[in-house]
């Protein structure tokens, strides 16, 4: 199993091609990321930190033998262990998806712990796989505002009124160390967004409507443990996830330098007077 199919990374982040022609769509994910994450600043040190502390003798002794290669490795730290967790990450949706249509996986024992927590969760809710799931790792659009993106799981749970079926949307999030209870504030933005998509992409690379999931919520996976965490996806949190894409669309296109303005009589410069 690979990435969305129609997914293509760019230096501007993921977009979408558009298999019916039209202009490429910006991914949800990358919509999210013109959001400020003040999180990030202090787990990087703490990350810079933790390399230190593990071996601080060797730190030292490169600090004064080779100080310009120490500071790259250790400024590098955290992009290492982020790419170690997408990795991860992407091993374990690969796995899910696997579960889900029972089809073989390759043996992967970092990945097993987590495939562990999902089929206890679907034991738990006594999922009929065949009759239960809706849809898995399938791409949304909204062509009208220019997006698309890829849920995990569209599942019925019976969680209605005298528990009637309703359908829901899941996103799997997976860590080995942060708490099974984590949210992060621009998660229920990213429900939103593929909440409010209105067709999903087809095997045959059509589309069709796709039908509005009931709830959403985020399927946290760690390797000892699960949590099932509702968040909120309506339209308070559907506009803020529009604010966020648009701003991101702005970033995008901008230009990356602009015009210096001089005095009027420096040397060779325009009467900016006349230009207005």
């Amino acid at each position: 199993m690979t990435g969305p199919k129609w997914a293509v990374a760019t230096e501007r982040g993921r977009y979408y091609r558009d298999p019916a022609g039209g202009p490429d769509l910006i991914s949800v994910t990358n919509c999210l990321s013109a959001i400020a994450k003040p999180a990030l600043t202090p787990w990087a040190a703490g990350m810079t930190a933790d390399a230190v502390i593990a071996d601080p003798i060797a730190v030292a002794r490169r600090a004064r033998t080779e100080p310009a290669a120490l500071r790259r490795e250790l400024v590098a730290v955290h992009r290492q262990y982020t790419e170690r967790a997408q990795n991860l990450g992407t091993r374990v949706h690969n796995r899910a998806q696997a579960q889900v249509l029972g089809v073989p996986y390759p043996d992967d024992d970092e990945v097993e712990p987590y495939a562990r927590q999902l089929a206890r969760w679907f034991r738990l809710w006594q999922i009929d796989l065949g009759a239960d799931v809706e849809a898995v790792e399938t791409t949304v659009m909204h062509r009208q505002y220019g997006y698309a993106g890829t849920g995990d799981l569209w599942v019925w749970l019976p969680t209605g009124r005298y528990r009637r079926r309703q359908l829901w949307l899941v996103d799997y999030k997976t860590s080995a160390e942060k708490p099974v209870d984590t949210v992060y504030d621009e998660q229920p933005l990213q429900l939103a967004g593929l909440r409010h998509a209105p067709e999903w992409l087809l095997p045959d690379d059509t589309s069709e409507r796709a039908p509005r999931p009931h709830r959403t919520a985020l399927l946290n996976l760690r390797p000892r443990g699960h949590a099932f965490i509702e968040v909120p996806s309506g339209i308070e949190q559907f506009r803020a996830f529009l604010a966020a894409m648009r701003t991101a669309r702005y970033l995008h296109s901008a230009p990356s330098a602009y015009p210096t303005v001089v005095p009027p009589w420096a040397p060779g410069a325009t009467d900016t007077r006349k230009a207005a």
